[in-house]
């Protein structure tokens, strides 16, 4: 099952050391004596670096409210699936049987995880450098548009993914008033972060209530 060399195409970078990538690949189900768990930390700490550092040269007149939104709009699990449902990751990865009968390979964590893994991989193989020029690459192609309008339609994601990050909490989602007839209804929805309102908004259902409330909370925190 050694077809990593077709995701070296994929993602345009030969490794040095097989063995790297084969760990990157290794899903603990797996039962070898290693597998990605280690790789995907590391690559989570050198991507969280990567975007960082490539947000604050691409927007020079953005404070560290703005910066902070929009990193949490692309490094956070949906943003890592998107790239790796791009390169097909799911086919590559070495997985048990049973969670692979269990629909592994297109787990939203279980790629995300990969994903961080492999760029955890390159940056021990060649080097930030390397593991950055790829990185921004694959976000790029996966985010034609970056900036925080375009990258925050789930709201809920992009919210909770900053908040964890400066308050290290979640916001709590509190179902305030509903009205309307049945075929017709609308919802109220506040979100409580630190036991204060920060946003209250309405919508056709709960879901896209809590959506309109999560966009208005982005705006109000000032950070």
């Amino acid at each position: 099952m050694d077809n990593y060399n077709l995701l070296e195409e994929r993602i345009d970078y030969v490794f040095k050391d097989k063995d790297l990538i084969i760990e990157a690949l290794t899903h603990k189900s797996y039962k070898k004596p290693y597998n990605n768990e280690r790789l995907e930390f590391l690559g989570d700490a050198v991507l969280d670096l990567i975007v960082g550092e490539y947000l604050f040269t691409r927007f020079p007149k953005s404070n560290e409210g703005i910066l902070s939104k929009i990193r949490a709009s692309l490094v956070n699990e949906s943003g890592f699936t998107l790239i790796a449902r791009k390169l097909d990751l799911g086919s590559y990865i070495y997985l048990s049987s049973a969670e692979e009968n269990n629909n592994g390979r297109d787990k939203p964590s279980l790629l995300s995880n990969a994903f961080e893994s492999i760029i955890g991989a390159i940056y021990l193989d060649s080097g930030l450098s390397v593991a950055k020029e790829i990185a921004i690459k694959l976000i790029e192609e996966c985010h034609p548009k970056i900036d925080l309008d375009s990258l925050s339609k789930d709201y809920k994601t992009a919210l909770q993914e900053l908040t964890q990050s400066v308050h290290g909490v979640t916001p709590v989602y509190k179902l305030i008033d509903s009205f309307g007839p049945d075929h017709k209804k609308e919802f109220v929805i506040a979100i409580v972060l630190n036991d204060e309102t920060i946003a209250t908004a309405k919508g056709k259902s709960k879901k896209e209530a809590q959506q309109n409330s999560a966009k208005l909370a982005l705006k109000a925190l000032k950070l």
